[in-house]
């Protein structure tokens, strides 16, 4: 580390070198076992973005916002996605350590926000993964009563009437915390055959969805314009509570309210990157799995919004489950029963990669310091962080048992985007201060792709509503307490810069 980096050592924004940061991954007792492949980490990306957002969100916005056109707004959503994908392959390639936006903010902006953008990941995945239990455990009970097996309603879960314990939400995430610990290579075979059966479900679903696509029903492929009743209070969006606008449905812009919503469905992809520490050649493989499951995810989402739109007129599609209904509606409720299963498996792996995501971040902040050094220690065998695995595991499958959480759901979605700016900030600050560093994958464009990640970002956090804002700053205010209470007074860093031994 350089002499001016040491002497800032007791600097909030003092930053970890990317030599440093790589050296940390070759301690034995703190190092994670390299055994994924670009395959892996494209099964991975495609593993936790597609959801149940494919088989629901894309119906629900087509009647409501978009009509067929809401195809157009998957693309549109792709784009901004692929703005920040491109920022996050550059430094997942350059800096191929644990942690994702974490471990990237330290090494560009500094120590406070690279803390907070790990504090704000931990939320996020966790918070992620909860509410992805919860949605796999309605599923699995909807498949359990089609063939008359019921619980007891005391553990169906608080989100129904006598429900006080969801078991199907706790079981999941205990075994899949079982799974990580074994090793991510299991983790990866999992999930590959898990993947398998999803795609293999909405491609069934595409195909035979094409034999009763209707022309008439794709007009008009962009509906008038429509000024929605103007939301209040809290629940308005931000951009309406600070500057009086209001996003209008249908027509041309309604594409782009359309796309700030089904945005979410894409969420998962930066999770790939927290995985770079355990790539074979990250360089290569980091950027091909990033952008590969992006793009697979991007096909499939606009075929799919083509199939339901054109199956059925989107004034006619349900909101609850449009894509299912519109089956029915053309007299096949077979294909009902295929979607179910597809997103009761499928949300098995968003589950896992979720939950893998948030270990390693939290891993990455423990080997630096910023949290106790004691959930830094890897596996004797398994070379894998399971103490922070096997912790974060519990408390997540608590949570998911006992909470209603469907009001928290938009703070995964905040977290995220606020990760996206802090990433494209990031990779422009490293452009100016190390400008050495080999890179085996540049963002092209520099500065101005990473400034329209940055705009296209924050116009959906604009989008989102004032409680979610609320909430997320008061989460946010929590970590910096953290962080100066204990963070700051022992970090690796810190201790560097006063002693000069790490």
């Amino acid at each position: 580390m350089s002499t001016d980096q040491q002497s800032n050592g007791s600097s909030m924004f003092r930053t970890k070198t990317v030599e440093q940061s790589i050296r940390d991954t070759e301690e034995p007792e703190h190092a994670l076992k390299k055994s994924l492949s670009a395959w892996d980490l494209t099964v991975f990306g495609v593993g936790v973005i597609i959801g149940t957002g494919i088989f629901v969100l894309t119906g629900k916005v087509a009647k409501e916002n978009a009509g067929p056109a809401t195809a157009l707004a998957f693309v549109a959503a792709g784009i901004v996605c692929a703005l920040a994908a491109l920022c996050y392959a550059e430094f997942a390639s350059t800096v191929p350590v644990a942690g994702s936006a974490y471990t990237f903010a330290y090494a560009s902006i500094g120590e406070l926000p690279a803390w907070i953008i790990g504090w704000d990941l931990v939320l996020e995945f966790a918070l992620g993964t909860a509410v992805v239990a919860v949605g796999w455990s309605g599923y699995v009970r909807s498949l359990m009563d089609n063939v008359d097996w019921h619980l007891p309603a005391v553990i169906q879960g608080p989100d129904t009437p006598d429900g006080v314990f969801d078991l199907l939400a706790f079981l999941l995430v205990l075994v899949l915390t079982a799974i990580l610990v074994v090793g991510m290579k299991l983790s990866a075979r999992i999930t590959a055959l898990v993947v398998a059966i999803k795609v293999t479900v909405v491609m069934i679903v595409i195909i035979a969805g094409l034999f009763f696509v209707v022309g008439d029903n794709y007009s008009p492929f962009i509906p008038p314009a429509v000024t929605p009743e103007a939301g209040s209070g809290w629940d308005a969006p931000l951009v309406q509570l600070m500057f009086g606008y209001e996003p209008t449905n249908f027509g041309v812009m309604g594409i782009f309210t359309a796309a700030s919503v089904v945005f979410f469905a894409f969420i998962g992809f930066d999770v790939v990157a927290t995985a770079a520490e355990e790539t074979k050649l990250p360089q290569r493989d980091m950027p091909r799995g990033i952008l590969g499951s992006l793009f697979i995810c991007t096909v499939l989402y606009v075929a799919v919004a083509l199939v339901v739109t054109g199956m059925q007129h989107y004034t006619e599609l349900s909101v609850s489950a449009p894509l299912a209904d519109a089956f029915k509606s053309v007299g096949r409720p077979f294909f009902a029963g295929v979607i179910s299963f597809g997103a009761a498996v499928g949300l098995t792996t968003v589950c896992l990669i979720l939950l893998l995501g948030q270990t390693r971040v939290f891993f990455a902040m423990s080997r630096d310091g910023l949290l106790p050094r004691f959930f830094s220690v890897t596996h004797p065998r398994f070379r894998t962080p399971y103490r922070p695995t096997i912790l974060l595991g519990v408390i997540i499958a608590i949570v998911a048992g006992f909470t209603s959480i469907d009001e928290l759901a938009t703070l995964v979605n905040i977290g995220t985007l606020f990760a996206f700016v802090v990433v494209a900030v990031g990779v422009m600050v490293l452009r100016r201060t190390r400008p050495d560093l080999p890179r085996a994958f540049r963002t092209p464009w520099v500065p101005v792709l990473p400034i329209l990640s940055i705009a296209a970002s924050v116009w959906l956090m604009l989008n989102l509503p004032g409680e979610t804002w609320f909430r997320f700053a008061v989460w946010m205010a929590a970590g910096i307490v953290v962080y100066f209470l204990y963070g700051r007074r022992h970090s690796r860093l810190g201790k560097l810069g006063k002693d000069a031994i790490f």
